[in-house]
């Protein structure tokens, strides 16, 4: 049975996670963050930080990292609502649980997750070792990412077939029904089933917390749309989801800043540049729903859209976001006719001195005015 998601919400504001951690282990206060020895690896010099505002903390050594939740159920090997419960009686709040329908709802979406994860899996297998994903290699390499690049975030190829994956992923066991829910394919007019993406570069995409939820594709040939994403279902809305936040939210967090991208390529740029706290939308204008999630982890955003009249011209609906949710908001000095990614691809460090010189945005503004 599960807790009511705002009873949860209600456990992780009322716990103190600096006294919960402290508890365990010594932390010092540094600036606006507690710093002490990680709970999760031996060290002799402190790199685990926590963060009292965003109830978060990270390890700089281990990577470890998370909310005062995670921290239970890894320190004292509980599952979820185990860890929950535990945060719960210690600040006296009374639980309420789902009904059973809620309940089957999330074993369902669990089950979809599990199933995209292995459709991860299976693309990712094939850009690495199948001989008919050349194309897609000499693309990636193309753009500067090698085999390092593509494993580091799970980067798989769509084979050019009609239903590839529904037959390897039937045989594993998974339900066609599945297949479709979890938007991994469809039925087509022949009443058979069509995987989702074909002769496509995939980019595998997972919700804040890392639940692979979908897929971003772009196409190999003459292939339209040349970039299609999962259609939304049950595990993935793309008005909510950004990616790379799985991998970004503690850097985020710790650094006080996120940078805003377009392309899932870009992402990868920034994070191989030594900036991991990219996010880009996922084939979509950016949303309220996003700013809401993103300003609840950084006061600072950086924008750094494509250096053309469409990536600067997306800029300009921030001018209400910047006043309303209290940000501080920054526009990244690209090289004309440049994304992210080409610019690292010519220069690294060009790329970091873009994010470091970012406009503030009221300059921008007045800069593209009198310009």
């Amino acid at each position: 049975m599960g807790i009511l998601d705002e009873d949860v919400v209600r456990v992780r504001e009322q716990t103190d996670i600096v006294a919960l951690i402290g508890e365990q282990l010594a932390l010092k206060k540094v600036g606006t963050r507690y710093r002490g020895l990680c709970p999760f690896h031996q060290e002799k010099t402190p790199s685990f930080y926590v963060n009292a505002e965003m109830g978060l903390y990270k390890c700089f050594g281990c990577q470890a990292s998370g909310d005062a939740i995670t921290f239970v159920r890894e320190m004292e090997h509980l599952d979820f609502v185990e860890a929950v419960e535990r945060l719960a009686a210690k600040a006296g709040i009374q639980l309420r649980y789902d009904d059973k329908r809620t309940t089957e709802s999330r074993s369902r979406n669990e089950k979809l997750a599990e199933v995209v994860g292995a459709a991860i899996e299976e693309y990712h297998h094939l850009l690495l070792d199948s001989p008919e994903a050349g194309a897609a290699r000499r693309y990636l390499r193309s753009r500067g990412f090698d085999g390092d690049a593509a494993r580091r975030f799970k980067i798989g190829w769509a084979p050019d077939e009609w239903d590839h994956l529904s037959r390897v992923l039937q045989k594993q066991g998974v339900k066609r029904d599945d297949l479709v829910t979890a938007g991994l394919a469809f039925v087509n007019r022949a009443n058979r089933l069509q995987d989702q993406f074909r002769a496509r570069v995939l980019f595998p995409i997972y919700d804040s917390s890392g639940k692979p939820v979908g897929f971003g594709g772009r196409a190999m040939g003459d292939q339209m749309p040349k970039y299609k994403n999962s259609p939304d279902n049950p595990l993935y809305h793309k008005s909510r989801v950004l990616y790379g936040l799985n991998w970004a939210k503690a850097e985020v967090v710790a650094r006080g800043e996120v940078i805003v991208c377009e392309g899932y390529t870009d992402v990868m740029a920034f994070a191989l540049a030594g900036a991991p706290n990219a996010v880009a939308t996922c084939g979509t204008a950016l949303t309220d729903e996003h700013v809401r999630a993103l300003k609840n982890l950084a006061r600072r955003v950086v924008l750094a859209y494509d250096a053309d009249s469409a990536g600067q011209g997306a800029a300009e609906k921030w001018y209400t976001w910047e006043a309303e949710y209290e940000i501080e908001l920054r526009v990244a000095a690209l090289p004309a006719g440049k994304d992210p990614a080409d610019t690292w691809q010519e220069s690294p460090a060009a790329l970091i001195e873009a994010v470091e010189h970012a406009t503030p945005f009221l300059q921008f503004r007045l800069d593209r005015l009198f310009a």
